[in-house]
C-alpha cells in the first residue's frame, strides 16, 4: 500500500497514555437552546469566537488557565453529519482527540471516525507536506477493524487514482493487484499483449495496443468453497486515456490519470471482502490499458468482433472503456456468477447529470437495486439509480456492423454506454453497472482535492447482508 501503511499509529490510538482532548458535537438547530446552560465564561468565549454551530465550524475551549486545550466545540447539522469531523485532523492543535457524543449510536460513531481518518489523508509522494500532529482515540465501543479497514481501503484507492501515469501504468497497477493476491492468498494471472488475441479479448488489445506498456487482463481468484455464491467485480483499467485518434482536447486530457479509478474501487473493495472473510467465491477482473495515439493504435471506422462474436464500429476511439469492459463482462457470463457488478470512471455525462458526488448506477434487477440503494442511503452514500432506456439503443446502430462503440449524439450518454454493456449480458445474470464519478475538483471536509472513492461503504453493506449467511 503506497501511502496508508500503519495508520493505527499515525492516524489513531488504542490506547493513550496521554488525557485526551474531547470533541463535543453541537447540533446547529440545538446550538441557542444548548449556549443558554453553558457557564457564563464559556458562553462570552464562545461568542467572542463567533460560533453559531454551523456545520464543520469549531471552536477550542481553553482551560481557566488559558494554557492548555479543555475540550473542543464541532458543529454539525445532525447526527448524521459525519463529514463535519472530515478537516479536525489537520487543522486541530497537536493532540490525542477522542469524540464525545452520549447520545450518538455506534454507527454514527463510526462514520464520524472515518470521516476523520479519511481527512488526515494526504498524497505526499511527490511534495513534502506537514506533518499530522493529530491522532484520534477509538473507543472500546467501536469495531475498530472496520474503521481501519475502510480508512485504509479507500486511502490506498485514492493513492492509485493519484499517482501519475509515468509511476503507475499497466505494468505497475500490476503489481498492486498481485500485492493485493498475495496478501490474501488468492489466485492471480495475467493475459499480456497479444496473448489477448489468443485467448480471445479483442477489446482489450485494440485499445491498448498503441501503448509501449502492453495492455493485459488481470484476474485475482480467491474463496475455494465451491458451494459458496461466485460475486465477480470487474473494474476500468485505463491507466491513462489520451483519446487516442479521437484526442482529447487539454484541459480534458488533464487528469486522465483517473481513468483507472474503477479498478481502484474493486481492489479496494476486493480488499474489504477478502479482510472480512465473505463467504463467496470472489473473481476480479481487471482489463488495463493505455489509450494512446499511435501508428498502430485503433482507429475511426475500424471494426472489431467482440468476444461474444458482435461487431462494434468505431464511432470514437475515446469511447475505448466500454470496449474493454464488454469483453470482461462477456468473460465473465460464460462462467454464470451469482452477482456481476463492474465499476467504471465510463462518461462524463454522468457527471454532467449528477455531479461530482452521487453514483450513477444501472441495472435491469429491480430487487438488487432497491437492496443497494437501502444500504447506500443508510451510509449516507448518494447514489442514484439511472435508466436503461432501450428505445436509446437505436442511437447505436450502424449498417455495417451490429453497433458503434458510442452514438453521435450529446444527449443521454451515460445511458446509451450502460446499454452498449448489457449487450454483452447474459440475460439471466445479475448485473449491475457503476458509472463512478473519482475525482474531486475542490476539496471538502474528508475529502481532499483529487482522487477518491466516493460508494464504498454502502455497497460493501449490501454485500455483506445478502452473502454473510449464503454458506
Amino acid at each position: 500500500m503506497l501511502g496508508c501503511e500503519n495508520i493505527m499509529n499515525k492516524w489513531f490510538v488504542d490506547n493513550s497514555t496521554k488525557e485526551t482532548i474531547k470533541i463535543i458535537p453541537v447540533v446547529t438547530e440545538n446550538f441557542v437552546a444548548w449556549l443558554k446552560e453553558q457557564a457564563e465564561p464559556v458562553r462570552k468565549w464562545i461568542e467572542l469566537n463567533s460560533f453559531t454551530a454551523k456545520s464543520g465550524e469549531y471552536c477550542l475551549i481553553l482551560e481557566k488557565n488559558h494554557v492548555a486545550l479543555n475540550y473542543v466545540l464541532l458543529g454539525v447539522a445532525d447526527a448524521d453529519d459525519d463529514w463535519a469531523f472530515g478537516d479536525l485532523a489537520r487543522k486541530l492543535p497537536i493532540g490525542v482527540y477522542e469524540i464525545l457524543a452520549k447520545d450518538w449510536s455506534v454507527e454514527q460513531l463510526e462514520r464520524a471516525t472515518i470521516a476523520w481518518g479519511l481527512g488526515s489523508y494526504c498524497f505526499a509522494k511527490y511534495k513534502k507536506t506537514e506533518e499530522l500532529r493529530t491522532s484520534l482515540f477509538l473507543q472500546n465501543s467501536l469495531n475498530r477493524d472496520y474503521v481501519i479497514n475502510f480508512v485504509e481501503a479507500i486511502c490506498w484507492a485514492r493513492d492509485l487514482i493519484n499517482m501519475p501515469n509515468h509511476d503507475l501504468g499497466p505494468e505497475e497497477l500490476t503489481v498492486a493487484s498481485h500485492d493485493l493476491a498475495k496478501e490474501f492468498s488468492a489466485d492471480m494471472r495475467q493475459i499480456i499483449g497479444g496473448d489477448l488475441l489468443k485467448e480471445n479479448f479483442p477489446g482489450v488489445y485494440a485499445v491498448g495496443k498503441g501503448s509501449l506498456s502492453l495492455p493485459r487482463l488481470i484476474e485475482l481468484r480467491w474463496g475455494n468453497n465451491k458451494k459458496a455464491p461466485l460475486l465477480t467485480l470487474i473494474g476500468k483499467g485505463v491507466c491513462f486515456d489520451s483519446g487516442g485518434w479521437d484526442i482529447k482536447p487539454s484541459p480534458h486530457m488533464r487528469n486522465m490519470k483517473d481513468d483507472m479509478a474503477g479498478a481502484a474501487h474493486v481492489l479496494a473493495l476486493a480488499r474489504l471482502i477478502m479482510q472480512a472473510n465473505l463467504p463467496v467465491r470472489l473473481h476480479v477482473i481487471l482489463p488495463v490499458v493505455e489509450n494512446l495515439l499511435a501508428v498502430n493504435s485503433y482507429k475511426p471506422g475500424d471494426i472489431l468482433t467482440m468476444r461474444n462474436g458482435k461487431t462494434v464500429e468505431i464511432f470514437d476511439t475515446d469511447a475505448e472503456g466500454r470496449l474493454i469492459l464488454a469483453d470482461a463482462l462477456t468473460y465473465a457470463c460464460e462462467e454464470k456468477p451469482d452477482l456481476l457488478m463492474d465499476f467504471a470512471t465510463l462518461t462524463g455525462s454522468a457527471r454532467v447529470a449528477l455531479g461530482e458526488e452521487i453514483t450513477a448506477m444501472f441495472t435491469p434487477d429491480h430487487e438488487v437495486a432497491h437492496a443497494i440503494g437501502v444500504s447506500a442511503a443508510l451510509e449516507k452514500e448518494p447514489l442514484w439509480r439511472m435508466p436503461l432506456y432501450e428505445p436509446y439503443l437505436k442511437s447505436l446502430e450502424s449498417s455495417i456492423a451490429d453497433f458503434y462503440n458510442c452514438s453521435g449524439s450529446r444527449y443521454g450518454g451515460s445511458i446509451t454506454a450502460a446499454l452498449f454493456l448489457q449487450q454483452f449480458i447474459e440475460p439471466k445474470i445479475s448485473w449491475v453497472h457503476f458509472d463512478l464519478a473519482s475525482w474531486n475538483e475542490k476539496s471538502k471536509p474528508g475529502r481532499p482535492e483529487g482522487g477518491d472513492v466516493l460508494f464504498l461503504r454502502g455497497l460493501f453493506k449490501y454485500l455483506q447482508e445478502r452473502f454473510s449467511h449464503s454458506v
